[in-house]
């Protein structure tokens, strides 16, 4: 005869699905980053990096994230200049850093250098990309100089957010970094130790992607 006890171990549910198994889409690769916040307010959050294996999503590791001073917002109607981090689906075209890439990184990396600039200014031609050196029609003050990050920056991953395809005043220089100080002007962003982890697992072949999403409400992680 089952006791209370065993009986009532037996009708507990089981765990749910994975995060991944979640979402609406995950980019179509077998690797996957999901960085949630527990609400849209949220400065701070859970990140994850998933590997799909034999058909199954398996968590290869977490950590502690931050988010923009001004919490999250839908990528969609993002606006530049308001320290929210957009919300959606995103590819990681390629990886950066001031100091080298961490050994076993087999993404494209590319070094940061005095004349390295990421360009935000809507009446340039050069907006929301890398540009050596700083373009005429990018005004500085419109404009990260890389170098100058020595923390955020010492490594780096290219969120895709409005990069295919740039829209004026969505915003610009998204990226998944190293913690500064604080919250972020609208990055993500994650311990070095984490980073570098991440860069070491990162392979290309397998299509990475992230999502960054709440964990309920308008911004929820799973309708991406």
């Amino acid at each position: 005869m089952l006791t209370a006890a065993v009986l009532a171990t037996a009708l507990l549910p089981g765990p749910g699905p994975a995060l991944p198994d979640r979402l609406a889409d995950t980019g179509g690769g077998s690797q996957l980053i999901t960085a949630v916040a527990p609400a849209a307010g949220s400065t701070t959050g859970t990140l994850v990096w998933w590997d799909r294996r034999a058909g199954r999503w398996y968590e290869e590791g977490r950590t502690e994230a931050r988010f923009g001073a001004n919490g999250l917002t839908d990528g969609a109607t993002r606006r530049q200049g308001t320290s929210t981090t957009p919300t959606g689906l995103f590819a990681l075209p390629y990886a950066f850093g001031i100091r080298p890439a961490p050994a076993g990184t087999e993404y494209a990396y590319r070094p940061v250098t005095p004349d390295s600039w990421w360009c935000q200014d809507n009446a340039s031609a050069a907006y929301n990309r890398w540009s050596e050196p700083l373009p005429a029609d990018c005004a500085p003050g419109e404009a990260e100089h890389l170098v100058t990050y020595a923390s955020q920056y010492a490594h780096a991953l290219v969120i895709g957010f409005n990069y295919d395809r740039p829209v004026r005043g969505r915003g610009a220089g998204i990226f998944l970094h190293v913690n500064g100080k604080g919250a972020t002007a609208g990055c993500v962003s994650v311990p070095e130790r984490a980073m570098r982890a991440i860069l070491r697992w990162a392979d290309p072949r397998r299509r990475p992607h992230i999502v960054i999403g709440t964990d309920g409400g308008a911004l929820s992680v799973d309708r991406y």
